[in-house]
C-alpha cells in the first residue's frame, strides 16, 4: 500500500524516491521556496508505482461513512487483537485488515475496498475535522485501487503479482 499526499512545487530529476521523513522535515524547517527533499533512495524502492494513466472514478463517498468505518474496524481490531509486550500494543488479525468493508460500483467496475485502506485513511490523517460535505473518492484502473480524500490519498493492489493457485 502507498499513502500519497500531494505538494505544489517542482522536482528536478522528475522521478526521485526519498525518504518520507527526510522530506516531511525538510518541508516542516525550510520555509523558502527550494527545499531539498533528502537523498536520493531510489535504490530502496522494490515496487512498482501506480500508473498515472487510466484511473476511472468508480463512486464518491461521505468523508464521514467512511471515518464510521474506520472506527468500527479500530473497535474489532481492539476486541480480536493480538497483544504485544508490556505496552497493551495490539495487532489487528490479518483476516480482519484483508476484510472488505466497502464495495464500490460505477463506471462498469466493481471495486472491493479492504479495512486496511481505511486504517491507512484515517491513521495518516486523510480524513477527519473536515467540512461536513468532504468525499472520499474511489477510483481504480486494472491493477489499483485508489482512496483520494480531502488531505491525501490511498493506494493499494487490487490483485496480486503472483496469483496462488492450488
Amino acid at each position: 500500500m502507498l499513502a500519497t499526499r500531494a505538494v505544489r512545487g517542482e522536482l528536478r530529476p522528475p522521478d526521485l524516491t526519498v525518504s518520507a521523513n527526510e522530506l516531511l522535515a525538510a518541508l516542516a524547517v525550510v520555509r523558502d521556496a527550494r527545499v531539498e527533499p533528502g537523498r536520493p533512495e531510489d535504490a530502496n524502492w522494490r515496487a512498482e508505482l501506480p500508473t498515472t494513466e487510466g484511473w476511472r472514478t468508480v463512486d464518491e463517498v461521505p468523508a464521514s461513512e467512511i471515518e464510521a468505518l474506520a472506527e468500527q474496524g479500530i473497535a474489532l481490531a481492539r476486541e480480536h487483537g493480538v497483544q504485544h509486550g508490556d505496552h497493551q500494543a495490539t495487532t489487528p488479525p490479518a483476516g480482519l485488515l484483508d476484510q472488505t468493508v466497502l464495495t464500490a460500483t460505477g463506471d462498469g467496475m466493481r471495486v472491493q475496498v479492504p479495512l486496511r485502506c481505511l486504517f491507512a485513511l484515517s491513521g495518516m490523517g486523510f480524513i477527519g475535522g473536515g467540512a461536513q460535505h468532504d468525499r472520499v473518492r474511489i477510483s481504480a484502473n486494472d491493477s489499483w485501487l485508489r482512496l483520494d480524500a480531502r488531505f491525501g490519498a490511498v493506494v493499494r493492489r487490487r490483485r496480486s503479482l503472483l496469483p496462488l493457485l492450488f
